[in-house]
């Protein structure tokens, strides 16, 4: 086994919480061993291997993992789960899906994740977390209004009406309502509730603010229209430098903001956007491109001249999502491109050109 290690110059890892099934293959593809080890064991059997190609699936762990055997002088790619899964032979286990993604790490047409670093790991945590209060604060919000409705009072819609005008608390202090003293006393507490997660958003928001002004991708970033420190902190916390993506169209698709396809016989079918890859980051370049759509100076900015063509053509949905696809596209260019800054141009000077 020792001597069959040794010679293996490709793995693949299936991860699991507490066992790791590894395969081992020589330069022609062929099985050469398969091994279970506990997650005590797994750094010593890599240290005591010749340097080699190792590959895993995309999972949580996978990033730590490859960070620490990358450590040892190994080359560590990341695949897409879905990707490997054509190369999974007969039935499933974790010896095969271990062999499998051996297999699949070698081939030239694969796709692979980045590795991150901590910094854009630590990131991506502050972003989902926030992200997860707010989505909190909508279903709390929408708790309570559904409450009030059982007592016939119905409130403006938006959050911003519930919270800012505070509807809630002149629901509240009316006593000409059909409210029952405990209803009331349950809106309260929900109400102090509402008022605690808000108080933990803002706090996450400063945070990845202040992230956003001591970094200068995310600076950079912060000159394309739409992208504001939630957006341009996402994109470095996804994407990195971005240069694993070939193109500004390849980040766009990998955020699933390209057409989907379904195309055969000679018949090219494009359908909607795709979806795929970080939902999270698309949704912030849509909210972003909407607000673009709508508050543009487009007298002043190049892009402006742009969004009004399209806009003669198509629905507006389509003009934001086609809008978001270009704002990707800038941005890659910004994060590739050493001091590179969007140029909000004049369409009087510009000839209209985007």
């Amino acid at each position: 086994m020792a001597n069959q290690a040794h010679s293996a110059v490709v793995y693949g890892i299936d991860l699991g919480k507490t066992w790791f099934h590894v395969a081992g293959c020589d330069a022609t593809g062929r099985s050469l061993h398969k091994v279970k080890l506990s997650r005590s064991r797994v750094f010593p059997f890599f240290a005591n291997t010749s340097v080699a190609l190792i590959g895993m699936e995309a999972c949580p762990g996978s990033q730590w993992l490859a960070r620490r055997l990358q450590a040892l002088g190994h080359t560590v790619k990341i695949m897409p789960a879905q990707f490997v899964k054509p190369y999974v032979k007969s039935n499933k286990n974790d010896a095969v899906d271990a062999e499998a993604i051996a297999e699949a790490v070698t081939r030239p047409s694969m796709r692979f994740v980045q590795v991150k670093q901590t910094e854009q790991v630590d990131l991506q945590a502050l972003h989902r977390a926030r992200d997860l209060i707010v989505s909190t604060r909508t279903r709390l919000i929408c708790q309570m209004r559904a409450f009030c409705l059982e007592y016939g009072i119905a409130m403006r819609n938006g959050a911003g009406a519930f919270k800012l005008d505070a509807d809630v608390l002149k629901v509240l202090n009316d006593d000409t309502n059909e409210l029952t003293p405990a209803m009331r006393h349950l809106l309260r507490e929900l109400w102090n509730q509402l008022q605690e997660l808000e108080a933990r958003i803002q706090k996450f928001t400063r945070q990845i603010e202040s992230i956003a002004s001591r970094s200068q991708f995310a600076r950079r970033l912060l000159t394309i229209p739409g992208i504001g420190p939630l957006g341009a902190t996402a994109l470095l916390a996804a994407v990195g430098d971005g240069k694993q993506f070939k193109s500004g169209r390849d980040m766009a698709a990998w955020l699933g903001l390209t057409p989907a396809q379904y195309s055969t016989g000679g018949k090219s079918t494009l359908l909607g956007v795709s979806k795929r890859g970080h939902a999270y980051v698309r949704r912030l370049l849509i909210h972003g491109a909407r607000s673009c759509v709508i508050h543009l100076d487009r007298t002043r900015d190049r892009l402006g001249s742009w969004i009004t063509d399209l806009q003669r053509r198509m629905h507006i949905n389509k003009v934001v999502v086609a809008l978001a696809n270009k704002l990707a596209r800038i941005a890659w260019v910004v994060l590739t491109r050493p001091g590179a800054l969007y140029q909000r141009v004049d369409p009087a000077f510009s000839g209209g050109s985007t």
